[in-house]
């Protein structure tokens, strides 16, 4: 079990890392940053080295954000296994980790590009509460029958 929440911690907090080391909207977003999306889509790196054409970019960085969701279903799928007190413990230590990690990075940037890091965490929130409200407004509509 213990191996188990570990596991499901570390897999839940891959994208957020990834997403956080990036200078951009994370893998489906634009390839001006540095780091993982430039390694993988021609910019430093392995990749840089099959001289990818845009299209193949695109490709591959539908596959990777597809992969993301993937695993965060995955996630999601034995986080239901937990007991409700588990499953609110594990959201909370992943927030508080999310939350750590995100007060680091901004640490780490020099002034103007804290406000554009800023404006960047307040967008992605008010996207995120956009999502909770299209989640819950389709939730309650009636379920077409075939």
């Amino acid at each position: 079990m213990r191996k188990t929440l570990i596991a499901l911690m570390f897999a839940a907090a891959l994208p957020t890392i990834a997403m956080a080391a990036q200078e951009g909207q994370g893998p489906t977003g634009p390839m001006d940053g540095h780091g993982y999306s430039e390694h993988m889509h021609g910019g430093k790196g392995a990749y840089k080295e099959l001289d990818l054409s845009r299209e193949q970019r695109e490709q591959i960085r539908k596959l990777i954000g597809e992969q993301m969701h993937a695993r965060q279903e995955l996630v999601e799928q034995y986080l239901q296994k937990l007991s409700p007190a588990d499953q609110q413990a594990m959201k909370d230590q992943m927030a508080a980790g999310r939350q750590k990690t995100e007060k680091d990075i901004r640490a780490l940037l020099k002034p103007d590009q804290q406000q554009k890091f800023d404006a960047i965490q307040k967008k992605q929130a008010e996207r995120k509460a956009e999502w909770a409200q299209f989640q819950a407004w389709k939730a309650q509509q009636p379920q077409k029958t075939q």
